[in-house]
């Protein structure tokens, strides 16, 4: 089983209940370039019937310059939570603004500079 990001293929590597593990090309004993999916199911009550969460986590590790060690690793994960019920062109809207927001200058800023105000 394999997922592909950005023309890379990821391979499973670690299986949990909830949770998949993938390793990427540029894996090896010292890099890391892992992909982690996970999930939580909805725990509904008896006045809401609770919501979905899943999340991506993607690390990687990356060659410092002008820094006290000569790598480090960089950490993107993305948290998602949806009301059971939420219309799926609704859950399209949410993902395709967020990511295009990642995408953009603006969230570049602010993770390349911590820029938090524009």
């Amino acid at each position: 089983m394999s997922l592909t990001i950005n023309a890379k293929t990821f391979t499973a590597d670690k299986f949990g209940v909830d949770a998949v593990g993938y390793i990427g090309p540029a894996h090896t004993l010292s890099i890391l370039d892992d992909v982690q999916l996970s999930r939580v199911a909805p725990k509904p009550t008896v006045v809401f019937s609770g919501v979905g969460r899943t999340s991506a986590k993607l690390t990687r590790t990356l060659t410092l310059t002008g820094a006290l060690t000569v790598s480090g690793n960089a950490i993107v994960q993305i948290n998602v939570s949806v009301p059971v019920g939420a219309a799926s062109a609704d859950i399209d809207a949410l993902l395709n603004d967020m990511g295009s927001f990642l995408s953009s200058a603006s969230y570049k800023s602010h993770v390349k500079g911590l820029q938090i105000s524009y």
